[in-house]
């Protein structure tokens, strides 16, 4: 791109902003976007920067600054960048109070993210207080606030080196910090200035840059102590205050060994308690929030402590706050009761953990009032009609208080839940209470003893013989409690055909329908046997699924149902049920096939909704295998036939080719061995629709039928397999084989190495016949290594994991493949292991090194006993350009692998690496 004029940049600037054809604005953003990514950016922003001309072009320029330092500081030689520091200093000093603050924050992140890059400018916080103090300190808190945050920042890779010299340079700073930050409160009565400084404290506590021996005597902590105790403070203030007192309890948390400071802080919170019940009664919901955040905050730090008390017989000080995070959960707002949630979460853990009876018991009553305000939460409003949609933010709140309660009810026991929302029932109540202690219910049910006789059949007679004119949203509610209640009502089968009746019964209702079909389907799977002589009921149901109307999600539950029924009938009444139930899906779909319609999403005009149906009925089958024919078998042969020449006909739709492999995959997963006769057909028709659209799933569908009917007795299984995998291989290994085609194609990296992971498990033979194949697959392996795609890298992975594992064996069983195995890996494992560190380092997330780590460890092992060091070499290969290990931190990593013996070390061990190049 050659450099464009400054006129020209005013005139997209202008039409970016003020241009009201949206194409135009398109044309201009693009064409903006390619000027900041040109060398030309740099020259350019400057000279927007010193004009001044107007908001939107100085905005533009604070902002292409901002990215080109950030993404493309190694664009500049090493003496502009000092030049550059001083044009960012200029422009920031020639800022006055009326400019843009969204200028000034970009301006301020632009020389943070400079100073931070570079390492030439040592003592930067110094130098900034002594460049700004006194002549602009508004621009001065802006970045002091700015330069912490930008520490941990993802788009910076500083390197752990280079952030630890950072942040001990922030703490050799941090009273000349506070000095200025107190001076500023002392002079300037501004709300501006004093949201600044908050926020500008908070951020410099955050990465722990100030001492906790110095709360007593830091002026912004106790300020903003006094704004939390004025319960009319402005908003924003507010907030920010709360946010420092947060990150000062944090803190608190790791460095609890000052009694002193731990008192004063948890007087200085508690005492807050007034202040929250004035913002209450005063409705102002945002402040009740912040006190919420501070008082859960309060709670969390002191929770082992508490805990710990607690377990020798005593009660910490700080008991006093759970039962102020209790009074938020009692809030009328149900956003400022989930601020609480994590800390039951916490408390929960840490209980459970211990499992000591007197220490559960200490929490009892705090869990028990929980409860009860979370039930009062959970009521809708008296004038709905229905419950809550799913994606509503009310159905949101209700599953995480399901959940919440699932995870904290085993302090106070299900069956004591149970019993007080019975109460609850007892009362003559508006809808909206009852439904609500009907939803706790429905939370804890699962976790009824089955012995329970005193409420639950109570609460299912009310259920079955609740009168039509009962609410929608109670009916609703009492269905989905039935089928939650589904282990407790297979050890009292007298219950189940009326609940089954009812629930049949409810499907004719389409506002019930979907509640009925789960609440069927969880019933059916734990009352298997129970369930089988009603096995007619459910498939008349299921015949009349279109008849009724019943949503995709509906139909699949219920044929789920009836699966789980079937499958205990005895096999020749299976082998006719199943038949017949899967008749009516093959049906829906030759009529498709007989049709030329485009296939509309969610209609019977989409065979996507038939082969869900069939993958429904087959996935909860679950009959009993025996030595005779498998009684789905039949079943999958008519299925089979139709369902190819779907695939056939829609070879070129990845949505469903996807859904009818998975439908398959069932059918397979369902037969298991005996699925056998069917292979060769199946083997012969994956390739031909492979080469047709190289549609990923094939690939996995071939890995289900590798894992499902792989039988060393069985020779002609094993040559369809090896054929299958021969046909699928060359393809496949040709499409990845294209530069960008990993990143492209992760699905297909993914199904891939899956199949080969089966092979190399089920039928290592096949997969070594392939001529050339390993090299390739090590080869290409090598490549996708740094593919920052979980599922992809888990597969590739796993794969390089059993081949050196196998490699590793002692056993004697295969010699042959072992041997071929190891003479690939001498090959290819240097290369293999250089890959592995460098992604690990520069190209994958965290969570995805434990999968690497596994593979490091198998590699370790076999080169040790094979005398040779990849992994030094490895780390020689290694850039030495900041951000980087040093050599002694190299060495350091290199001593501590060759050692580790387990995934978790070496997991630790390359997280802990990689930070020093992010």
């Amino acid at each position: 791109m050659e450099a464009p004029s400054m006129d020209t940049i005013y005139q997209a600037i202008n039409a970016l902003y003020d241009n009201p054809n949206p194409n135009e604005k398109e044309k201009a953003s693009r064409w903006l976007g390619e000027v900041q990514k040109s060398i030309h950016s740099w020259k350019v922003a400057d000279q927007l920067l010193q004009q001044k001309k107007d908001v939107h072009s100085c905005y533009f320029a604070a902002q292409t600054m901002r990215s080109k330092v950030q993404h493309n500081l190694s664009e500049l030689p090493q003496e502009a960048v000092v030049s550059l520091r001083d044009s960012l200093v200029a422009h920031l000093e020639g800022i006055s109070p009326e400019t843009s603050s969204a200028i000034v924050t970009q301006l301020s992140l632009a020389l943070a993210d400079l100073a931070l890059q570079m390492t030439s400018w040592s003592n930067c916080v110094g130098d900034l207080i002594k460049l700004f103090s006194n002549k602009n300190d508004f621009v001065l808190l802006e970045v002091l606030t700015v330069l912490p945050q930008e520490i941990d920042s993802s788009s910076l890779k500083l390197g752990e080196n280079r952030r630890e010299e950072i942040k001990s340079e922030l703490r050799a700073n941090s009273q000349l910090v506070t000095f200025f930050l107190k001076e500023c409160l002392n002079s300037s009565q501004s709300t501006n200035i004093a949201l600044k400084i908050v926020k500008c404290m908070t951020s410099w506590i955050q990465v722990r840059a100030m001492s906790i021996q110095e709360v007593p005597q830091n002026a912004v902590i106790g300020f903003s102590l006094q704004v939390l105790r004025d319960h009319n403070s402005i908003n924003l203030l507010h907030s920010a205050a709360s946010d420092c007192i947060c990150a000062i309890l944090h803190c608190l948390e790791d460095n609890n060994n000052n009694t002193e400071v731990e008192k004063l802080l948890f007087d200085s919170v508690s005492s807050l308690e007034e202040s929250y019940h004035m913002a209450v009664a005063h409705e102002e919901e945002e402040k009740a929030a912040n006190y919420a955040g501070v008082f859960t905050e309060l709670a969390e730090t002191f929770l082992e402590k508490i805990i710990l008390c607690a377990a020798n017989g005593n009660a910490h000080f700080a008991m006093r706050s759970l039962e102020l995070s209790l009074v938020c959960v009692g809030h009328h707002d149900y956003d400022v009761a989930e601020i609480t949630f994590n800390l039951w979460y916490r408390l929960s853990e840490e209980v459970y953990e211990r499992d000591y009876q007197p220490l559960t018991d200490v929490f009892k009553p705090h869990i028990e009032r929980l409860i009860e305000a979370l039930a009062r939460h959970c009521q809708c409003e008296p004038d709905h009609t229905q419950l809550p949609d799913e994606g509503d933010e009310f159905y949101e709140f209700r599953m995480k208080v399901m959940e919440l309660i699932k995870d904290v009810v085993f302090i106070v026991g299900s069956s004591s839940v149970f019993r007080q929302m019975f109460a609850v029932l007892q009362a003559d109540l508006p809808w909206e209470q009852t439904e609500a202690a009907l939803f706790i219910m429905q939370s804890v049910a699962k976790n009824i003893l089955p012995e329970e006789y005193e409420y639950v059949p109570k609460v299912v007679e009310a259920i079955l013989s609740m009168p039509e004119g009962t609410h929608p949203a109670v009916r609703k509610t009492c269905i989905l409690l039935l089928g939650e209640l589904c282990e407790w009502i297979e050890r009292h089968p007298e219950c189940l055909e009326p609940c089954l009746q009812s629930l049949i019964g409810a499907l004719q209702d389409q506002t019930l329908a979907n509640a009925a079909a789960t609440a069927l389907q969880n019933i059916c799977a734990a009352c298997r046997s129970h369930a089988a002589p009603h096995a007619a009921t459910l498939l008349r149901a299921a015949r009349r699924a279109d008849e009724l109307s019943l949503a995709p999600r509906a139909a699949a539950a219920l044929l789920r149902a009836l699966a789980a029924a079937v499958g205990r009938l005895p096999p020749e009444q299976l082998a006719l049920a199943m038949r017949e139930a899967a008749a009516v899906q093959l049906e829906g779909l030759r009529e498709l096939l007989a049709r030329e319609a485009e296939p509309r999403r969610g209609t019977r005009s989409d065979p996507v909704l038939w082969l869900d149906r069939l993958a429904a009925l087959f996935r909860d089958v679950d009959a009993p295998a025996g030595p005779a024919a498998h009684p789905c078998l039949p079943a999958f042969r008519d299925a089979w036939p139709v369902v190819h020449e779907v695939m056939n006909k829609y070879s070129r739709e990845g949505r469903i080719m996807e859904r009818a492999c998975r439908s398959v995959r069932f059918m397979v997963r369902s037969t298991g061995r005996h699925a056998a006769p069917l292979l060769p057909a199946l083997a012969q028709a994956l390739p031909v629709l492979y080469a047709v659209r190289a549609h990923s799933c094939l690939l996995y569908l071939a890995a289900v039928l590798a894992d499902a009917l792989a039988d060393p007795a069985d020779a002609t299984a094993q040559r369809a397999l090896a054929r299958l995998l021969h046909a699928l291989l060359p393809p496949a290994l040709t499409l990845l084989a294209a530069p960008e085609a990993l990143r492209d194609n992760p699905d297909t990296v993914d199904d891939l190495y899956r199949l080969c992971v089966r092979y190399l498990q089920r039928s290592p033979g096949a997969l070594l016949a392939a001529e050339g194949v390993l090299p390739q697959l090590l080869s290409l392996g090598a490549r996708a290594c740094a593919l920052d795609h979980r599922d992809a890298n888990c597969s590739l992975m796993k794969f390089l994991h059993d081949l050196a594992r196998i490699a590793n064996s002692t056993r004697e069983d295969d010699r042959q493949v072992k041997e071929a195995i190891s003479a690939t890996l001498t090959q290819y494992g240097e290369t293999l292991t250089f890959a592995l560190l460098e992604a690990s380092v520069l190209h994958l997330h965290s969570y995805m090194l434990s999968e690497v780590a596994e593979v490091m460890l198998e590699l370790v092992w076999w080169q040790k006993r094979a005398g040779a060091d990849w992994l030094a070499s490895a780390l020689r290969r290694l850039s030495r350009a900041p951000p980087a290990a040093t050599d002694h931190q190299c060495w350091q990593f290199h001593q501590y692998a060759i050692r580790a013996e387990k995934c978790k070390e070496m997991t630790r061990l390359l997280r802990d690496f990689a930070r020093l190049y992010r």
